[in-house]
């Protein structure tokens, strides 16, 4: 079985790791940050943890970004100590050497102020941005399916949307497509609450944690295990553009960028949300 390599231990990149290793998908985690003994001491507790929750995936904290060599994916979090995510100069410097050290493996940012690094790890890098996946755009999802479970009484697990565009201010939800329990979401759900549902996007953002955790890891077994699944992340199109889109997964990241079902109003939307936005800025 494959391994996974984060980098930054952080709340974030602790939590991914916990994520992963309790599901059992990976053979590996490797914990990585400058902050050594903190990466080691979470792996210790994660491994500490495991005969309660019967997990047997091995765990391991470093101080050495070598390590994320012949990973099958690697994840960018937050650093240990600030809990501040890999961003702006740092975190291209950082992006920088991650891809000198391994070229093939896709990089997931799992934090929710990566946009902008994204956008330049496609143009000042190169990198194919097929290897380059935003998974906080399918945190946010969640918490929209949640609060919409919330507002009819019901489990936010039974509802299927679809959100493009660029949130959290130009987010589009593909409403019309929306589902609950296989039945469009519309029949259920009045026009009112709706634009409630709409009003209140932007404050669910960032997304927590705990969200942010469960979406990266996720996306990151859907490109080691494979999935048929599609998922709404942040991925950079031939003009450096980042914007959230519906995405099949595999062992190279991104294998078809999928055109949402949208209506002519929110299509609309969507083409005035990248309107100007060169450079996923």
């Amino acid at each position: 079985m494959p391994f996974v390599a984060i980098v930054g231990s952080g709340p974030l990149g602790g939590t991914i790791a916990h994520k992963l290793a309790v599901r059992g998908r990976v053979r590996e985690v490797r914990l990585i940050d400058a902050q050594e003994r903190v990466a080691q001491g979470k792996a210790l507790d994660i491994l500490q943890s495991s005969p309660i929750e019967g997990f047997c995936t091995h765990v391991v904290g470093t101080g050495s970004l070598a390590a994320v060599s012949g990973a099958a994916a690697v994840v960018i979090a937050d650093q240990a100590g600030t809990g501040e995510e890999h961003a702006g100069e740092s975190g291209l410097a950082l992006v920088r050497q991650i891809a000198g050290i391994e070229g093939t493996a896709p990089i997931v940012f799992a934090g929710a102020a990566q946009r902008e690094l994204i956008a330049r790890a496609a143009g000042e890098l190169s990198i194919a941005s097929a290897r380059l996946v935003g998974s906080v755009p399918f945190a946010l999802e969640s918490a929209l399916r949640s609060l919409a479970g919330l507002s009819m009484d019901i489990s936010g697990v039974e509802i299927g949307l679809t959100i493009v565009g660029v949130p959290p201010g130009a987010a589009v939800v593909a409403w019309e497509s929306a589902s609950l329990s296989g039945q469009p979401l519309t029949s259920h759900v009045p026009p009112h609450e709706i634009s409630m549902l709409n009003s209140r996007l932007p404050g669910l953002w960032p997304p927590g944690p705990y969200a942010l955790a469960s979406a990266a890891s996720r996306v990151v077994e859907a490109m080691v295990r494979g999935s048929r699944r599609r998922f709404s992340c942040s991925v950079a199109d031939q003009r450096g553009i980042v914007s959230t889109m519906p995405v099949e997964l595999g062992p190279d990241g991104v294998r078809r960028v999928i055109d949402p079902v949208l209506t002519r109003q929110e299509r609309t939307r969507l083409e005035n949300s990248l309107e100007g936005r060169e450079g996923g800025r």
